[in-house]
């Protein structure tokens, strides 16, 4: 969420698109992108050149070095009308054939982007902007928050589900399952790739050398590590070049719809980080048939489970977004899924978050449901954390605050022995698989959280009563004062 000077910036910025005669929401949001991505091309190559040099690794710059105009840091200082023809002439179609493999997803994205920026004014107003540092710091992850900002600004974003999971709560759920540099991780739902992406930041943080240094960990960290599907070629388009800026070369990412039979993925990945959309009801012949036979129903965030219980191999991972019904919804169906969950397979966690979490996009109650496939059971105890706090205010304007949760509940997941001590009023507790089996395999926070109760003890009726009368008197007194002064 972006507020203050840089929510004015990203809104004058879309006036401009606007006055420009760029009217189309959808072509808005495109067409900074591509800037976005052109100018973030050239910073990553920077860093990346660099560090080659540091570390003493190979690196081939994606730049032609017969053609340094194309480049950000070099046409963002040409006149108006030299910058759009190199542009529209060479910046544009190098993008569209960056990649070499023209079936990567990159490539077959790309290949219906069009350039729609029409005059060289309009053009060189919006690189102005966006050379504006404080928009576009890589440091703070803006761009993230911009997508996010500009992706409510289109009508059809409500009903398509394209709101980005804020990146706290991502980054929240990539440390609680700790990836390391042999997952093969997957967002069946990937949108702009916001939890791919951090995975990768996540890794190439804490495992950096290792996947610089090793040759075959370099290669599936760039080719087959980040697996994403969706059904919107736009934010393939946003997600693969969000993936590619931050360093992953290949990434792999789909046109399908994961919950159809065009999904086969079967026992494939260790990993699987979402946020499914949530839109309701699907026809059943339009899902896939052997997640029906996990579950028959029609309902999306109840079938995305059964998804990723068959695309994640035997000791795959998953950390999902769902809303709080799954948790205690009473339907034949959300109690298969909660039990197919539990019984052949490992429960491990329940967040509770507040409903302000996704906030102003939002107002729905979620929970981070955190399991590992097994194929056989394993489930003991399950470990429930009641998040009332995420660093933010729980209201529309979502502005920064001290009371947080979020490292409390990372500590503690990566210590549940210590957890056993916790008792039901804590915010956080264990709860033995047999006493959820007793619930009916309900997974809701407040069928097992005990509330102490203080008792206060209020004045007695008369004393109030008494109170009431001294104060009705003095009001009494005072009007009387009042008169005597007119």
């Amino acid at each position: 969420m972006i507020t203050g000077e840089i929510k004015n910036k990203v809104d004058k910025l879309w006036e401009t698109f606007w006055t420009g005669g760029i009217t189309n929401p959808l072509d808005v949001v495109e067409q900074i992108t591509y800037l976005m991505f052109i100018r973030d091309l050239d910073a990553a190559d920077k860093t990346h050149s660099k560090e080659s040099v540091m570390l003493n690794i190979p690196y081939q710059s994606l730049f032609p070095t017969d053609q340094p105009q194309i480049k950000w840091s070099v046409f963002h200082d040409y006149p108006a009308q030299k910058m759009y023809d190199v542009v529209q002439i060479e910046v544009f179609p190098f993008i569209k054939n960056l990649h070499a493999d023209k079936e990567s997803a990159y490539s077959k994205y790309m290949k219906d982007a069009n350039f729609k920026i029409e005059t060289p004014l309009l053009l060189e107003k919006i690189v102005t902007m966006l050379d504006d540092d404080s928009l576009m710091s890589q440091n703070k992850d803006i761009r993230g928050d911009v997508y996010e900002y500009l992706l409510s600004k289109l009508s059809t974003a409500g009903t398509n589900g394209q709101f980005r999971t804020p990146r706290h709560i991502i980054r929240m759920m990539v440390e609680l399952l700790d990836p390391s540099p042999d997952e093969t991780i997957c967002d069946p739902a990937c949108g702009t790739s916001g939890f791919l992406v951090i995975a990768s930041k996540y890794l190439l943080e804490k495992h950096k050398e290792e996947i610089l240094f090793d040759p075959k960990k370099r290669a599936h960290f760039n080719d087959d590590m980040f697996y994403g599907n969706d059904m919107d070629r736009t934010m393939l388009r946003i997600g693969a070049m969000n993936m590619m800026t931050h360093g992953v070369e290949n990434p792999n990412i789909e046109y399908r719809d994961s919950l159809s039979d065009q999904n086969t993925d079967t026992n494939k990945y260790s990993m699987i980080l979402a946020n499914p959309p949530f839109k309701g009801s699907l026809d059943y012949e339009i899902v896939s048939p052997d997640l029906l036979k996990v579950t028959k129903t029609k309902k999306t965030e109840i079938l995305f489970l059964a998804l990723f219980l068959r695309m994640l191999r035997i000791g795959g991972r998953c950390a999902s977004i769902v809303p709080d019904g799954v948790m205690f919804g009473s339907s034949n169906a959300h109690k298969e899924i909660r039990k197919e969950i539990i019984e052949n397979n490992r429960l491990e966690a329940i967040i509770s978050m507040p409903s302000g979490v996704f906030k102003p996009y939002a107002g729905v109650s979620t929970a981070v449901i955190i399991f590992t496939k097994t194929g056989h059971g394993g489930t003991d105890n399950v470990w429930f954390y009641d998040m009332k706090a995420d660093g933010l205010s729980l209201d529309d304007k979502r502005a920064v605050t001290q009371a947080n949760d979020i490292p409390d509940i990372v500590a503690r997941f990566h210590n549940l022995d210590l957890e056993k001590s916790r008792v039901r009023t804590d915010s956080s507790f264990l709860v033995p698989k047999k006493e959820i089996i007793d619930n009916d395999y309900d997974l809701s926070i407040n069928k097992y959280m005990k509330t102490d109760y203080v008792a206060v003890k209020y004045p007695e009726p008369k004393e109030i009563l008494a109170e009431i009368n001294e104060l009705e008197r003095q009001i009494t007194e005072g009007l009387k004062e009042l008169e005597g002064m007119i």
